[in-house]
């Protein structure tokens, strides 16, 4: 288990994209990452697009950056409900000015601009329509599956999620 002993904040809200909220969960475990989901506080369990349910363990108002070594934001239309309950933009951005893995897939960028992450010229990619969102943040988007800027990484949709995975774990074992 290369992972023993990291803990990884997942957060989650209505319409998060099915695959992008279940595979860096079930990986980072699989690795041996302890996976806390951190819903808004709105409920206890969040539905995907597809209606497929995710208990929440803690509300973001009840942790902080200090609880984790990574946040993970998945994508879906799930980021565009986050941003609008302050305490997952400020664990986004406190975990990131911490020097925390801040990673996300597809929309979670969203999260990422919301949060501050982006400015300053930090490399990013995620769903194509959110190409807008990330430079108008400071941010220079790249196409590419995964991209590594610092304690940033970030993915465009599904089909990118082995490399995702891949790169999560790679960052959590060195660091």
């Amino acid at each position: 288990m290369t992972l023993s002993g990291k803990n990884v904040a997942l957060l989650i809200e209505d319409e998060y994209q099915i695959l992008e909220g279940w595979y860096p969960k079930l990986r980072l475990e699989e690795a041996g990452a302890k996976v806390t989901v951190v819903g808004s506080g709105t409920k206890k369990s969040y539905d995907s697009k597809e209606h497929y349910p995710m208990d929440v363990d803690v509300d973001a108002a009840d942790v902080t950056s200090a609880d984790f070594d990574a946040v993970v934001v998945p994508g879906g239309f799930a980021p565009d409900n986050m941003r609008l309950h302050p305490e997952m933009i400020a664990l986004v951005r406190d975990a990131h000015e911490s020097g925390k893995l801040v990673a996300s897939i597809c929309h979670g960028g969203w999260i990422l601009a919301s949060a501050g992450v982006l400015k300053n010229g930090r490399k990013a990619t995620g769903y194509l329509p959110i190409k807008d969102d990330v430079e108008n943040a400071g941010g220079v988007w790249v196409d590419e599956s995964v991209v590594i800027d610092g304690n940033v990484i970030t993915s465009r949709t599904p089909v990118d999620l082995p490399a995702f995975g891949a790169a999560l774990v790679s960052y959590l074992e060195t660091h």
